[in-house]
């Protein structure tokens, strides 16, 4: 047993590759035999993975989940970002350029409104909250845009680091939403070709949340939501600290 773990923890990126492994053959066995495959594992791996971590983070005092504890170091590296943006670029190549020229206008304006309409919500919710100032509310709608673009919006405009949080904490809930139900509303929402997942990826925003649901979808998809959620989050960090700010400043003051 100790010969496994100090291989582990000398290979720990290998490690944490199997142990993913591990969950996924586990919860796509589940799927079969509880759900008879009506949720999909990879739906079923996302809950796992949050619950070890969370189980993780209290045994610990963390911050990185199940990472903390140095047998499963590896899974620190490899849900970094350094991974996921080597994911995306590979997914970009899956794609095939006479399927996302259907898109058309209808993909620019699901990018669109996949910006706005988010954002609209979080600086609802924020004012609703008690954080009626601009830069509060633009920080945290921001952050329901992505993860991503709520900590830029924040640093652009002079936000608090408390504001920040907030922000990623929003982005965060919102990939988890969409990583959990897109299988569930996959048929209501006919994805089931790659202009829909593109629709979907711009309406979505969320490039991990699009990814990890259409993987549970149809792993064919993930190329296609990807690609235009993808540019979500560049659209995002430029209207953030400039048109909607500004709008968000000359509504409340």
């Amino acid at each position: 047993m100790e010969m496994i773990e100090h291989a582990i923890r000398e290979n720990s990126l290998v490690g944490a590759f199997a142990f993913v492994g591990l969950i996924m053959w586990i919860s796509v066995h589940l799927s079969r035999k509880l759900t008879f495959g009506r949720v999909h594992g990879s739906a079923i791996a996302i809950v796992i993975g949050l619950a070890l971590a969370y189980w993780g983070g209290i045994q610990t005092g963390g911050s990185k989940g199940l990472a903390d504890l140095k047998l499963f170091a590896g899974i620190g590296l490899m849900g970094g970002a350094m991974m996921r943006d080597f994911a995306i670029v590979a997914t970009a190549f899956e794609v095939q350029v006479d399927e996302a020229k259907k898109a058309g206008l209808v993909g620019v304006m699901a990018l669109l409104l996949g910006t706005i309409i988010p954002f609209i919500v979080g600086a609802s919710v924020a004012w609703s909250m008690g954080y009626t100032d601009a830069v509060a509310m633009t920080t945290i709608g921001a952050g329901a845009v992505t993860y991503i673009v709520g900590p830029v919006t924040g640093a652009a405009i002079g936000a608090s680091s408390d504001l920040m949080a907030l922000a990623i904490a929003t982005g965060l809930i919102k990939a988890i939403m969409v990583m959990v139900f897109t299988p569930v509303a996959a048929r209501f929402m006919g994805l089931d070709n790659p202009r829909s997942a593109m629709v979907f990826g711009g309406l979505a925003g969320t490039v991990s949340g699009v990814s990890a649901g259409l993987a549970a979808t149809d792993r064919r998809l993930v190329p296609y939501g990807a690609l235009v959620a993808t540019f979500h989050t560049g659209l995002g960090c430029l209207l953030g600290p400039s048109v909607l700010f500004l709008a968000t400043k000359a509504i409340v003051g």
